[in-house]
């Protein structure tokens, strides 16, 4: 089998370039014409010659959803050189045309779909060409790209719901900050002047309100540097794996947080496995592929365990109590599951229910948030301004007979 190099035009009269794999020069314009692209240049490619072009673009999470969308209807009525070639023609960013374009020239080079994605990993990650390779082996590729996209819309709706509801507590939070900040450093001080030659001794909370205006005034600057500088030695000390699992760990077992984290990534490996399985995609491949979209390292640690009970021989709900991270409702329903030659399904309806505790928790966490932000900012002012009247009534006092 020899590769060969070829310049050809297609149907349109566009022309096309690329590699081909082939006994002969002779097999590789048949195979071309083939695929409707009549040669005008081939010649034996070297093997230094790269084999595809591919380039730092990826495609966004939104763009990636799409693309999946649009394949999964286009594949399912017309060949997939084609359905390719349509998304190309009508996608607008030019990222994601540069990496679309790789992908739909591999797959007229001859490779599989899979692995002409495997070719711009950054864009299409381990588990979703996992996903792909399988319903190419089965034969139910355009099964599986609904899956596919209907996942990634869902986790799209997740995360943007998530978004939605902490812009205005986050707006919230910054205007009380800014606004106390301002309080402190540019109001306090001038008040404090009109102080300075009382003669009197002022009342502790102003001397106190006084102190910390003084120092933020003349040294936000070195706050600002400390914090940062805090932040990136944080970040730096996490990047060790044993202490950022203890963090994590530490995280999980939060109140509110934790229960928070722990339905969120469970939910999303819920869906995850429900697709592989109805994918007929084996357990313990399709758990190690998860592993590297769990973001907590301690849950990441678990399933890892999981996927070695399982390579072992240990039955999925087995595993999912050994490992005793994952919510009970959603070993139950594995349970049940796998008994009845369900699996599938229930972790469908499993992560639909965790997903509903989260958003409902979620709720009611930033329902008590908001409040909570706003009697900080009030209590800040009513300090700060109290602390400004305290020493005036003392004056008026002293000022009566």
């Amino acid at each position: 089998m020899a590769d060969f190099r070829y310049e050809a035009l297609d149907i349109e009269g566009k022309p096309r370039a690329g590699r081909i794999s082939a006994p002969s020069s002779e097999a590789a314009r048949a195979d071309l014409l083939d695929k409707r692209l009549f040669a005008t240049k081939l010649e034996a490619a070297t093997t230094s010659e790269p084999t595809l072009a591919t380039g730092s673009a990826r495609l966004k999470p939104n763009a990636l959803g799409l693309f999946t969308r649009q394949l999964a209807t286009l594949a399912s009525v017309t060949p997939l050189e084609e359905a390719l070639r349509t998304i190309v023609k009508q996608t607008e960013g030019d990222k994601a045309r540069a990496v679309l374009t790789n992908v739909h020239g591999a797959v007229i080079e001859g490779r599989r779909l899979s692995d002409a994605m495997a070719l711009e990993s950054a864009s299409f990650p381990p588990l979703y060409r996992a996903m792909v390779a399988a319903g190419e082996g089965a034969g139910t590729l355009p099964q599986v790209l609904e899956r596919l996209a209907a996942l990634l819309d869902r986790q799209a709706e997740m995360k943007g719901r998530v978004q939605a509801a902490l812009a205005y507590p986050a707006a919230l939070a910054a205007v009380a900050t800014l606004a106390v900040a301002a309080l402190m450093i540019f109001v306090v001080p001038r008040i404090a002047e009109q102080f300075a030659d009382i003669g009197q001794t002022l009342p502790l909370l102003t001397r106190i309100v006084m102190a910390l205006s003084h120092a933020l005034a003349a040294g936000w600057w070195v706050i600002l540097l400390l914090g940062a500088g805090g932040g990136v030695l944080a970040a730096r000390a996490l990047n060790d794996e044993a202490l950022r699992r203890r963090f994590d760990a530490w995280l999980l077992s939060l109140p509110l947080l934790g229960r928070l984290l722990r339905d969120w990534q469970a939910a999303r490996l819920a869906r995850t496995l429900a697709m592989m399985v109805a994918s007929r995609l084996p357990l313990v491949d399709g758990l190690k592929l998860t592993l590297p979209t769990i973001g907590n390292r301690e849950i990441r640690m678990r399933v890892a365990q999981m996927a070695d009970d399982i390579s072992e021989g240990a039955s999925l709900t087995a595993a999912m109590r050994r490992a005793a991270i994952l919510p009970p409702l959603l070993v139950a329903m594995a349970a049940g599951g796998e008994s009845a030659g369900r699996l599938d399904v229930m972790l469908e309806k499993g992560a639909e229910a965790l997903e509903r505790e989260y958003d409902a928790l979620t709720r009611s966490a930033l329902a008590l948030l908001e409040p909570a932000i706003i009697l900080f900012m009030g209590g800040a002012v009513a300090v700060i301004v109290l602390s400004i009247l305290l020493p005036i009534l003392q004056l008026e006092s002293l000022a009566t007979p």
